[in-house]
């Protein structure tokens, strides 16, 4: 009986407590955080809207980079200049402890169609595991044996990570015989023709610094996760990418799949370690320089995504503290540029950095997982449909354009982006305040063909002997801790609601929980 009182005075206190915060405090933050959000969305929601317009002016015209910029194929004109009418082009492949991929790289790079004599190959192996090492520079003395100008580098450290490795790259002798470095990832295989159909741009143009070819995803099939990461990635190379090759002639540079004329890349003061995007960054500094990129979608390389989930946590933590980071160290840069027009620092300072780098993931976490949400309980607060339906409904359909094959995978994907939004709106804050994790580098992990060469019952036998969930590894207390949020939630919604919100918030609660117990992606059997 004491027990009974004593729990209802708490709860009695609990409810005067609320009540006393509520009106004053709750309410009126609750409304600015609305109010922000719906800006923060129809920025977005513009953003989106003016790339899809762009995106179908440029198919109504036909506007190709061939069309734009003058290219022939390389020819041998004159038989006594022969190779020598092809210039001079360095392939680099950075790689760290990559078993499972560096012959694929290896000998893609190899075998692309290009005279012997004026072409470089240069494997930079920062790997720690005697292993890997021994056998990546076996690989290398294999094709050596066979003919193939192709050079293995290592470095006492690893300073700079992937931005050290190809600084390094760059300080050899050899390299000052090159005109056009290309740059693969140890999970890129590059077609034969790469070259003969990149080349010609840069020996053409010569205001043209970058060219940059789309990635094609070998294993896009292989789980839901996947999928869900082929739908967005091909958003951002069939229309982010596309439109800033049209629009200003710049896009960021997405790491591997390029080559960059030397010169440019040079003026632009090389390869920098500030930053965990030292990609982007050397795009902006070129870009600043007033060099043109070239977006050519037809040209596409073969990689592979990653299918574990702690894989990809890592990959979108570097992808959305790098640029927020970088956006903080070089706004005043931009602004102040004189080399560029308004126009283009402003689509760099507002479009490229502010709306797609930063509003995007802290919009899609704070407005649909915490603020919405909040006003279920909090009904005084109201969202306008226009904000809370139409905008995101419109924004996902846009989304959706790049992989019409996966169009029916729509819900899960947006269930998903916005569980990936809590690491990434982390991430962008941790970039923007130059805090913790901010210079994390873990190399993504890659598979190759390790799980299709494993025969099924050897395959279901290992993940079977894997325990389910081990802490510290399965376990992500952030997504249960939102999954709880939205839970409580949902089921305040449907004991207590006017409308069927409860069935959202039910479903994207069921998300995070999934995310927060490790059930996403594959189960790599231990070795």
């Amino acid at each position: 009986m004491e027990s009974s009182i004593a729990v209802f005075g708490i709860s009695t206190q609990i409810g005067l407590l609320w009540q006393q915060v509520r009106q004053p405090l709750l309410v009126p933050f609750l409304r600015i955080m609305v109010f922000l959000c719906l800006a923060m969305s129809l920025m977005l929601f513009v953003e989106k809207v003016y790339m899809g317009i762009v995106m179908c002016f440029i198919k109504i015209s036909n506007r190709k980079p061939e069309n734009k910029y003058k290219w022939e194929p390389m020819k041998k004109d004159d038989l006594e200049i022969g190779d020598f009418a092809y210039p001079m082009v360095l392939v680099q492949i950075p790689m760290y402890n990559e078993k499972e991929v560096y012959q694929l790289s290896i000998g893609a790079a190899c075998n692309l169609s290009w005279p012997a004599d004026r072409l470089i190959i240069q494997v930079l192996d920062d790997s720690t595991n005697p292993t890997i090492k021994a056998l990546v520079q076996q690989e290398c003395r294999r094709w050596a044996n066979k003919g193939v100008n192709i050079k293995y580098e290592i470095r006492e450290n690893r300073n700079g990570y992937k931005a050290g490795a190809l600084k390094e790259g760059m300080k050899h002798s050899y390299v000052k015989l090159c005109d056009y470095v290309a740059i693969f990832d140890a999970d890129f295989q590059p077609d034969s023709n790469f070259l003969c159909r990149t080349i010609p741009f840069l020996v053409h143009n010569p205001q043209v610094g970058l060219v940059q070819a789309r990635w094609k995803f070998v294993n896009s099939d292989e789980c839901m996760m996947t999928r869900m990461q082929e739908m967005s990635l091909d958003y951002h190379f069939l229309v982010e990418q596309e439109v800033g090759c049209a629009t200003h002639a710049f896009f960021g540079f997405n790491g591997t799949a390029g080559v960059w004329r030397i010169s440019a890349l040079n003026e632009a003061g090389g390869w920098k370690e500030r930053t965990t995007v030292e990609d982007m960054d050397l795009a902006v500094r070129a870009g600043l320089k007033g060099w043109k990129f070239v977006y050519v979608a037809d040209v596409k390389v073969k990689n592979e995504l990653p299918s574990t989930f702690k894989a990809y946590r890592y990959q979108q933590h570097r992808w959305s503290c790098g640029p927020a980071n970088l956006f903080k160290k070089m706004a005043m840069e931009i602004i102040t540029n004189k080399k560029v027009s308004v126009w283009k620092k402003l689509y760099l300072v507002y479009s490229f950095f502010l709306v797609r780098k930063i509003v995007a993931h802290v919009v899609t976490f704070v407005f649909y997982c915490v603020v919405m949400p909040a006003t279920v309980v909090i009904p005084e607060v109201q969202v306008p449909k226009w904000g809370a339906v139409y905008i995101p409904c419109i924004i996902t359909m846009l989304n959706a354009i790049g992989t019409p094959r996966s169009f029916h995978l729509l819900v899960f994907w947006v269930l998903f982006e916005n569980v990936m939004s809590l690491h990434r709106t982390k991430a962008t804050f941790i970039g923007l305040l130059d805090a913790g994790r901010v210079n994390e580098w873990i190399v993504t992990e890659k598979l190759g063909d390790a799980l299709k060469t494993k025969t099924p019952a050897a395959t279901k036998a290992a993940i079977e002997k894997k325990p389910r969930i081990t802490m510290g590894e399965r376990l992500h207390v952030l997504e249960l801790m939102v999954a709880l949020y939205l839970f409580f939630c949902g089921w305040y919604d449907f004991c207590f609601g006017k409308n069927s919100f409860y069935i959202y918030l039910l479903l994207q609660g069921m998300a995070f929980f999934i995310a927060g117990i490790g059930y996403v992606g594959v189960s790599v059997p231990s070795s």
